[in-house]
């Protein structure tokens, strides 16, 4: 398998990998692969390129070649190997996406695009980001897995070159790399590529714990001699003396990879076994459980290592027999078993989807629909809104090994390692879940926190009336799971939230001389940007949400207690000439705080308009009469008068309480005028002063609280603009006072 070594060991010599021995790498596998376009990406990522260095020295597109190469050691299409090459040209030089997709295609384009923005997303950054960033990474595997891929290879060849950075530069890469890269390589069926980046990861973090095991590994081999030989002797023996075609590989497990069985098992190199693997392929599935057989009567099995995922696939399509199995020695090794279509699946993964032989697309029986599966991936945590929530969804989902357990009708189930009766009862539906009181496993009763063991049978036991309870969430270890037990028992608290919180809003409101009606809470909850009343009640009887809070984004004036101005009314603009004197046009009554544009006049008042008045339109073809202006920062006086349009119920002491009201809000009344009067309401103009565009949301929010107010919003009035003056053609530029 094509790796990048090559690239690596010409890294020193500055040469760049020939284009034609990375045409010849994709050939083998793609006869009717397009040598010209490959040809052209690789002369227009050096251009682009050109004059760019790497840390260590090397041309900087002696990176991307190397990407490509390992992306054609998994037999990926033109695309993709096209993409490989360009995958930094939108990020690092002056290429355009609209460069690329002229030149490629617009799928070659989207595939860099997409590379990029996911080298964008810092996946290591705090929780909130975190979060968001996954969310985003999940977006763009899903419109197209192979961004992943390219980033994936990406990734590998930094962390073979990573020695040219800054210490604390590679410590921040191996992290990211061991948490992220390397266990979202695996979850994708990339097994060789998670045991790479977490070897090299490692190598980084604990150089001498690394070292350590290299060493006991070499005076394990000097003092038994070549085990991986003698007993790959013995096992292709063993299948001549049966007649089963089998190819058998050996090899001693990475330094990380004994670590971590050193770390689970609590054990010491020196009683650490399985530190051998063995691989056979074979042809047909019945030629694996065959040898399955042989490996068993030679050697002795070992109860309980046993797996057998050729029946029971994981969700990424690996298919393979797992034993383990011991000689006479009582050395103990691990067998794996599978087919040569398994294998290629095994160390491609969903990339397996992609895969050419022979200039034709494989059809590979095994290999995952990876749009199906970063599907049910994303269906699995959807549900989480918090971002702790969220990225523990994603964590138990996306990198943890699978168990397969039963139903009692023989249907399989796949769970997470440490699976639970409560996770399994939510993976078959969420009504039975939510209505588990027990369940049993191989038909005896056991507790709900009982973990769920490869090729067990469960059966949950339910009962009417049963409800989620807050200790199922320490018991759930399933992103699906918990997302719906959190639901259910915010939906069963949500009543008596609503309850405790309406107490509080009428405490609170009596307390300013206010009442907590209907219409105020949902005024409130506009303004607060909630979804309605009862989820405002529901937050703050939660204590999510203070009352005093509440009160201020309806009452503000309440919190206020200077009244002095900042702002005079000469010095209200900026833009405008010495001398030159303004005035707000009456149709759209624009206020401090507004983005506004002037109109000047000959021999009148320069004319303040709101940058979305319907009368500016009559003044497109006439630019020179428009000035661009700004509102004075600061706090300005209650001079700027504007119209409000109300409906109110006809009923004794309406108005005066309307009137009242916006008197509370320090606003003064200039005007009323009233347009229409019905038995049952009446519908009147109020010009009010403000003093912004704030002063003015705070009015509304106060009147759409009121019970009596049916309606209330800003009047305009585009007739009440002074009509288009003409500008002959000598007078040249704007006239203004």
């Amino acid at each position: 398998m094509q790796d990048g070594t090559a690239i690596e060991e010409q890294g020193a010599g500055f040469e760049l990998f020939p284009v034609d021995d990375l045409i010849a790498l994709v050939r083998a596998y793609n006869p009717k692969t397009d040598e010209k376009r490959i040809r052209a990406a690789y002369e227009f990522g050096r251009d682009m390129h050109d004059g760019q260095f790497r840390r260590s020295g090397e041309p900087y597109f002696s990176h991307p070649i190397a990407v490509a190469t390992i992306l054609a050691g998994q037999k990926l299409d033109d695309a993709t190997i096209i993409t490989a090459l360009l995958h930094d040209a939108i990020e690092d030089t002056k290429a355009s996406y609209m460069q690329i997709a002229d030149q490629f295609s617009e799928e070659v384009a989207d595939l860099v695009d997409g590379v990029t923005k996911l080298t964008n997303l810092q996946l290591s950054s705090s929780e909130t980001k975190q979060a968001e960033n996954f969310r985003k990474l999940f977006i763009a595997m899903s419109r197209d897995m192979r961004v992943l891929l390219v980033k994936l290879a990406d990734r590998l060849h930094n962390m073979r070159t990573i020695k040219a950075m800054k210490p604390e530069k590679q410590t921040q890469k191996a992290r990211e790399t061991m948490d992220i890269y390397a266990p979202l390589a695996g979850r994708m069926g990339m097994q060789w590529m998670r045991e790479e980046l977490e070897d090299l990861s490692f190598k980084v973090l604990d150089p001498e714990r690394r070292m350590a095991i290299i060493r006991r590994f070499v005076s394990l081999q000097n003092e038994t001699g070549d085990v991986i030989e003698r007993i790959t002797r013995d096992m292709r023996a063993e299948m001549k003396r049966n007649a089963i075609p089998a190819e058998v590989r050996g090899r001693a497990k990475k330094p990380y990879s004994i670590w971590r069985k050193m770390e689970e098992k609590g054990q010491s190199f020196s009683r650490l076994s399985d530190i051998y693997g063995f691989r056979i392929l074979t042809e047909t599935e019945d030629d694996c459980y065959r040898i399955l057989g042989v490996i068993h009567r030679r050697w002795k099995s070992i109860p309980g290592r046993f797996k057998d995922y050729v029946s029971q696939p994981k969700s990424n399509g690996y298919r393979s027999i797992h034993t383990t199995v011991s000689g006479q020695d009582g050395k103990r090794v691990e067998v794996q078993i599978r087919t040569r279509e398994m294998h290629e699946v095994a160390e491609s993964g969903v990339a397996a989807h992609w895969a050419y032989r022979d200039g034709i697309k494989v059809e590979n029986p095994f290999a995952v629909d990876p749009t199906r599966w970063i599907s049910a991936l994303t269906e699995q945590v959807a549900g989480e809104e918090d971002h702790e929530d969220f990225l523990e969804a994603v964590k138990l989902e996306m990198y943890s090994d699978k168990v397969f357990c039963f139903t009692p009708k023989g249907e399989v189930v796949k769970l997470p390692r440490g699976a639970t009766p409560i996770d399994f009862a939510y993976a078959i539906h969420t009504r039975i879940g939510s209505a588990c009181v027990g369940a049993k496993v191989d038909g005896m009763r056991v507790p709900l926190w009982t973990r769920i063991k490869n090729g067990q049978s469960v059966e949950i036991i339910t009962a009417e009336g049963q409800a989620p309870q807050a200790t199922w969430l320490e018991i759930a270890k399933t992103g699906r799971a918990k997302a719906a037990i959190r639901r259910a028992l915010r939906e069963v608290d949500r009543e008596r939230y609503i309850k405790l919180g309406r107490e509080l809003a009428r405490s609170g409101f009596d307390h300013v001389g206010k009442k907590a009606t209907d219409k105020a809470l949902e005024a409130a909850a506009r303004k607060l940007r909630l979804e309605g009343r009862d989820e405002l009640l529901a937050q703050l009887g939660r204590a999510e949400l203070r009352v005093a809070r509440v009160v201020a984004v309806l009452y503000p004036e309440l919190m206020e207690t200077d009244d002095k101005t900042s702002v005079k009314r000469d010095r209200a603009l900026i833009g405008l000439e010495q001398g030159q004197s303004f005035k707000r046009a009456p149709c759209c009554q624009p206020l401090p705080g507004e983005r506004i544009v002037g109109i000047t006049w000959r021999g009148r008042p320069l004319a303040v308009h709101a940058i979305n008045c319907e009368s500016l339109s009559q003044y497109e073809d006439q630019p020179d009469r428009w000035v661009d202006l700004h509102w004075q920062a600061g706090r300005h006086a209650a001079i700027y008068s504007v119209t409000l349009e109300l409906t109110l119920a006809n009923d004794p002491g309406v108005l005066g309480r309307v009137c009242t009201l916006i008197g509370g809000q320090k606003a003064n009344i200039s005007n009323l005028d009233f347009k229409d009067r019905k038995p049952d309401f009446y519908r009147l103009l109020v010009d009010i002063d403000l003093r912004d565009a704030e002063h003015l949301h705070t009015v509304l929010s106060a009147l759409e609280a009121e019970a009596d107010v049916a309606s209330v919003g800003r009047h305009s009035n585009p007739e009440v603009a002074p009509p288009v003056a003409p500008v002959t053609p000598h007078q040249g530029e704007p006239v203004g006072l």
